[in-house]
């Protein structure tokens, strides 16, 4: 009742080859596809982030221009745009002269730019004032109106990330 059994099956060396030729260039064809996949997730996330910090600004205008309505700020030669002085404002809170009971907060913390990673003392974002041109690359430091990204790279759609 031993049976034994003669297995004379295996792969032989053309086939080991073939299959190694195959999933080389399977890995050929995925390899870009996963980078740019990488590159679009990183370019959803700025956008996602401008969009945010941009929205804050608005609201944080919307709610001064709120307050000089209702007669509890009165507007100031120092801050005549009404834009918030720097964007940790957004985060840490603003009372708009008692239209809230409360500092209203816009931001839980201000997002970082995924194509520009900040270095030491480096700011996260280029700043722009309302004083500002639309295209100035330097912040004239009355307020912050608009923020860009810093990174030099360019988009897949062939626009820079500065720019958007």
């Amino acid at each position: 009742m031993c049976a034994i059994f003669n297995n004379d099956r295996g792969l032989s060396l053309i086939e080991l080859v073939v299959t190694m030729v195959i999933l080389s260039i399977l890995g050929a064809l995925i390899l870009p596809s996963a980078r740019m996949t990488s590159i679009r997730v990183k370019e959803l996330e700025l956008r996602r982030s401008l969009r945010e910090v941009r929205n804050a600004l608005d609201d944080y205008k919307k709610n001064y221009d709120l307050a000089v309505s209702t007669g509890k700020i009165i507007p100031s030669i120092n801050k005549p745009a009404g834009y918030p002085e720097t964007l940790q404002v957004l985060v840490d809170g603003y009372d708009f002269g008692g239209l809230t009971n409360y500092k209203k907060k816009f931001l839980r913390r201000v997002p970082q730019d995924p194509f520009h990673p900040v270095k030491g003392d480096e700011p996260p974002w280029g700043l722009r004032s309302y004083a500002d041109q639309p295209d100035s690359s330097s912040w004239g430091g009355e307020d912050v109106f608009d923020i860009y990204s810093l990174s030099e790279g360019t988009a897949i759609d062939g626009t820079k990330y500065k720019d958007w």
